[in-house]
């Protein structure tokens, strides 16, 4: 079963840190996909927070620009983001996404709680 599993959530407080990583598993390598995370908070829309191509490049939400890293490992099949400085209105689900052409893929997601 081809599928992304986000860990690294939970609940810190204003000004902390918490690395979030999603590991594929099953017949996809994420070496060919254009890897992104999203978060959704209640009542809003699903945002995009990073992305990283193929080739490395990244793109933040400008939010975030300064406070959060996108990086993939395609040995290990793994995308990361570092978040730092963590503010209450980063609280979101976090989603990881791989895209290729018009393949997506979603993670299940991961709640982060930024609250003092």
């Amino acid at each position: 079963q081809v599928q992304l599993v986000e860990s690294g959530g939970g609940l810190v407080q204003p000004g902390g840190s918490l690395r979030l990583s999603c590991a594929a598993s099953g017949s996809i390598f994420i070496s060919i996909f254009a890897m992104g995370w999203y978060r959704q908070a209640p009542g809003k829309q699903r945002e995009l927070v990073a992305t990283i191509t193929t080739g490395g490049s990244t793109n933040y939400l400008d939010s975030v620009k300064g406070r959060f890293t996108i990086s993939r490992d395609n040995a290990a099949n793994t995308v990361l983001l570092q978040m730092n400085d963590l503010k209450p209105e980063d609280t979101a689900v976090y989603y990881c996404n791989a895209a290729r052409n018009n393949y997506n893929l979603w993670g299940q997601g991961t709640q982060v709680t930024v609250s003092s």
